[in-house]
């Protein structure tokens, strides 16, 4: 994290700057008695330290709206020194990251940005990837050919999506995620048991989302319940039933899908990956994790860009438990060097906070959803 002395330092160099500028050019010009804006009795006298503060507290589309209000301020917004600290200071706090919002730039808490760090613009980085910036672009009106599009398709029946559910996330928490689901009508209604089979396997349940859009889940547990749950008490890694692995090997890479399965995941119109994002997960590697969603996105199993939502899971959120930033979890993941559409959503099994957004997302990747 970038110390905030580093940043008013930057601004205060900034701010020199621009008023050694201002008075040569008033020398030059040779004007007697002008009071210009910066000499005001306005926010501009207040010292870069109050200035900082006060530029803390202001959303992105203040900081812009500032900027556009003189030259000075201007310069000052426009710093990258500020907009890689809101950049270190906000995204462990971001509840969502996706394929097209993910960092460009390997962030780190160097105190000192170098040249091509300086020739980087952090701020045209933050206002790209920040949820309340991509939620207002995704909120605007839609183009008249867009509304068209939307009225014809609510002529043509769309199939049932189907999803597969699937990951750590599922069986290490001391909260069941899918437990919580199937008692949470109020969030996901349930529109019913489908009595149909892929390949022997239950065809899941189906659910209503809050447009009354149906899906279905299909939930791939690693095993029976009895391992899973002696599994979690006892912290052990278990290797999934899910997929193969290499003979005569304690590795737990996957190479491939269980045959079985082949045919469930062909069927799929996405999938859902629950990722254990608690702090306490201890020693846990990514790698196997990352393994098994390449294998479950692997192009022989489906179509290449199917999408894939990583929920980053934690039973409960308390003030005193910390969780694993969606930005990392992602990076962990190595979900950039996917073809396929992706978004990590941070979720609770106690209170599916954020579920709803994630559900919506996979549904306008499927083409339910305009």
């Amino acid at each position: 994290m970038l110390s905030r002395s580093i940043v008013v330092q930057s601004l205060r160099s900034i701010r020199d700057r621009f008023f050694d500028t201002r008075r040569q050019k008033d020398e030059q010009s040779d004007v007697q008695g002008t009071i210009d804006d910066v000499t005001c009795p306005s926010l501009d006298n207040l010292s870069v330290d109050m200035q900082f503060l006060i530029m803390t507290f202001l959303s992105p589309q203040d900081l812009c709206r500032l900027g556009g209000t003189s030259t000075y301020w201007r310069s000052m917004v426009r710093d990258p020194v500020l907009w890689k600290y809101f950049l270190l200071r906000d995204m462990p706090l971001w509840q969502s990251v996706d394929h097209l919002s993910v960092p460009h730039v390997e962030l780190t808490g160097s105190a000192v940005l170098d040249d091509s760090q300086m020739q980087f613009d952090y701020m045209a980085e933050y206002l790209r990837i920040c949820p309340a910036c991509r939620n207002q672009w995704r909120h605007q009106p839609r183009a008249a050919f867009e509304s068209v599009t939307s009225f014809f398709q609510s002529f043509v029946t769309v199939a049932e999506p189907q999803f597969a559910m699937f990951g750590p996330g599922l069986e290490q928490l001391e909260i069941s995620l899918m437990t919580t689901i199937m008692n949470s009508p109020d969030v996901l209604p349930i529109a019913g048991i489908p009595q149909r089979q892929i390949d022997g396997i239950g065809s899941g349940i189906s659910f209503l989302d809050k447009d009354q859009h149906r899906f279905n889940i299909v939930t791939l547990y690693s095993t029976n319940r009895t391992e899973r749950e002696r599994a979690r008490l006892e912290h052990l890694s278990l290797r999934s039933k899910l997929f193969v692995y290499q003979e005569d090997s304690e590795s737990n890479m996957p190479l491939s899908l269980m045959p079985m399965f082949n045919q469930v995941c062909q069927a799929m119109n996405g999938f859902i990956f629950v990722a254990n994002a608690e702090t306490e997960r201890a020693d846990r590697g990514w790698e196997e994790e990352s393994s098994q969603i390449r294998v479950m996105l692997d192009p022989v199993m489906g179509a290449v860009f199917r999408p894939i939502l990583v929920l980053s899971c934690v039973s409960r959120e308390t003030a005193d438990r910390r969780r694993i930033p969606c930005v990392t979890v992602a990076h962990q993941l190595h979900l950039s060097s996917l073809p396929n559409p992706w978004m990590v959503q941070d979720t609770s099994a106690e209170t599916l906070t954020g579920l709803l957004d994630g559900i919506d997302w996979l549904l306008r990747q499927s083409g339910v959803k305009l």
